[in-house]
């Protein structure tokens, strides 16, 4: 059998575990207008996960809702476009 780890290595408690919930639950909500989301796979160097993971952090908020944020101010809809 093998022991479990006594060690953090794998994942850390945030400083503030309420402002870190709070903010994620009320983003989260907010994601599409719609209800739906679609799922974009892309590929990045591990040293590029690793810097986006965290400034994600360092920021309070999810990978995903820093990229969607990312996408909506350098892609935004125009008119004539289905949001």
């Amino acid at each position: 059998m093998s022991k479990q780890s006594t060690s953090q290595d794998f994942a850390s408690r945030p400083v503030d575990p309420e402002r870190w919930i709070k903010s994620a639950v009320s983003k989260s909500n907010a994601t599409a207008s719609n209800g739906f989301t679609a799922r974009l796979a892309i590929d990045v160097t591990p040293d590029q996960r690793a810097r986006i993971k965290i400034v994600a952090f360092q920021r309070g908020v999810t990978v995903a809702d820093m990229l969607r944020d990312l996408f909506a101010r350098e892609f935004p809809i125009t008119d004539g476009e289905k949001p």
